[in-house]
């Protein structure tokens, strides 16, 4: 991954589990210990986060939602006044749109529903969206961040 100027930003959306004594956040799905020590970490270390949120974020999307034009996403972002990254991958982008004002539904944005989920609302698809990507997160912690028993960690 490059290491566009917004990896140094945090993820963080404001809705903060890991108070409640969650392991992974189910507000921005980074783990506890990446929130705790964010600003003391390197643009690249912060990329390599932004790089894993992006990749599980995508996969999940992308398995939900085609975007059938880019150009037609990025209008439909600037006239819904979201903020995005270019430099994000589109599923992401198209994510945030879904997040934030998708009451009209996808029409004219550039993102046409997979058909098994062409039936579900918006809500729940975002909700699917983000359960998906919060139960892969919580996954990637137990099988690489997580101590295994046994282990000499």
């Amino acid at each position: 991954m490059s290491d566009p100027a917004y990896t140094d930003k945090t993820p963080c959306i404001g809705l903060c589990s890991t108070v409640y004594g969650d392991q992974v956040c189910r507000g921005c799905k980074r783990f506890s210990h990446e929130i705790i020590l964010w600003n003391g970490y390197a643009s690249d270390e912060k990329a390599a986060v932004w790089q894993r949120l992006e990749q599980l974020l995508e996969r999940v999307v992308n398995a939900r939602i085609e975007i059938v034009s880019s150009l037609a996403l990025h209008q439909a972002l600037s006239e819904r006044k979201v903020v995005y990254w270019s430099e994000q991958p589109l599923a992401c982008q198209a994510y945030r749109l879904l997040t934030r004002c998708m009451e009209e539904g996808v029409q004219g944005t550039g993102l046409r529903l997979r058909p098994a989920y062409a039936s579900v609302s918006l809500k729940q698809l975002r909700d699917d969206i983000d359960q998906t990507f919060f139960d892969l997160s919580l996954a990637y912690y137990q099988r690489h961040v997580t101590p295994q028993p046994g282990s000499c960690d």
